[in-house]
């Protein structure tokens, strides 16, 4: 090794003694910091605060795409005046804009038919006028779904209506059961796994509301450029009668559209025999469907317009339109992506 080699060599030793007995600036700084990061100059990250949306910061704004039939917002019936109810209309909108306001999984509870079993009692329950179990609400066991208190798994307290829209919160510990929260607020509850259906996460931007007092409906759409509810249509519209033993109400609450059917048969009351068809069915609850003028065997030729439409309570639950009417709530309204809100 050459004189020049072995100075270099002691010259290299003396760096790496240098550096290892000095600390580097950025070990220094982290003592520092160690040092300074009290409790009291920790600074916590808030989250932003959401401000809730009342009823009064939701505009609407008449912007028709179906502009047959079209009611005034106070229109004549007979002798006294019927309205659209923008107000009821804000508040249950502002119940899905502030449950949407963070990113939130949606569920609907199916049971149609009881296809996924019938609901166990629950611990009230009555016999109602139609002679079937109904819980303290008047919710009709066939059908719905059980809804458990997060502190009691083993009895159901009520029902939910097959279609009804709940936000998704998780599962309990073995997975079985669904935990959810009702959009109106009231309360959270467990659902067994196979009565809820998940939708992914989104916001609901169609919505039609049906005035079972006012009969009429109107179909509105969330502005993609403003925070503005476009009133789509607003037309008369016929719902379920309370007519024992085959004719219902329409329910009351938030619904997913569930399904559609460009023809929708029905039976003769009380048999298995086909009656006739209702056109552009979109089904939200039970066998409640929105949809056109019923048309009666032997005729097969669509009906656009029947003049009981928008006068009282008079279908079996669905809620009856003019059949172009129809035919555009079908069209513009999604399956899973779009709501049914029932007033009165």
């Amino acid at each position: 090794m050459s004189i020049l080699s072995k100075q270099n060599m002691v010259l290299f030793i003396g760096l790496l003694s240098l550096i290892a007995c000095k600390p580097s600036v950025s070990e220094e700084n982290i003592e520092t910091k160690a040092e300074n990061d009290t409790i009291e100059n920790i600074s916590v990250v808030k989250e932003p605060e959401i401000k809730e949306i009342l009823p009064e910061d939701i505009v609407f704004e008449k912007a028709l795409l179906y502009d047959q039939y079209t009611l005034e917002d106070k229109y004549p019936y007979k002798d006294t005046v019927r309205v659209f109810q923008w107000g009821k209309m804000r508040k249950e909108l502002a119940k899905i804009e502030n449950a949407q306001q963070k990113p939130t999984a949606w569920g609907v509870v199916r049971n149609r038919k009881n296809v996924n079993g019938e609901s166990p009692l629950v611990k009230k329950y009555s016999r109602n006028a139609y002679k079937n179990i109904s819980d303290s609400l008047g919710t009709e066991r066939y059908q719905s779904v059980p809804l458990y208190l997060l502190t009691d798994t083993i009895t159901p307290e009520i029902y939910a209506t097959d279609g009804t829209l709940f936000r998704f919160i998780g599962y309990n510990n073995d997975s079985s059961l669904v935990h959810v929260a009702h959009v109106y607020g009231d309360g959270e509850w467990f659902i067994p796994k196979k009565y809820v259906k998940p939708i992914e996460m989104q916001t609901f931007k169609r919505i039609a509301v049906v005035d079972r007092t006012n009969q009429n409906i109107a179909t509105l759409e969330k502005d993609s450029t403003s925070t503005k509810w476009l009133i789509r249509s607003q037309n008369p519209a016929t719902t379920g009668a309370h007519n024992p033993p085959y004719q219902k109400e329409t329910p009351l609450g938030i619904f997913v559209v569930q399904e559609k059917k460009p023809k929708m048969q029905f039976l003769v009351d009380g048999t298995s025999r086909i009656a006739g068809y209702t056109p552009w069915a979109s089904r939200f609850t039970n066998g409640g469907y929105i949809h056109g003028v019923p048309v009666n065997l032997p005729r097969t030729a669509i009906i656009e317009w029947s003049a009981t439409l928008g006068s009282i309570p008079r279908s079996h639950m669905c809620v009856r339109n003019a059949s172009s009417h129809a035919k555009f709530v079908y069209d513009w309204a999604p399956v899973d992506k779009s709501l049914v809100i029932v007033i009165e």
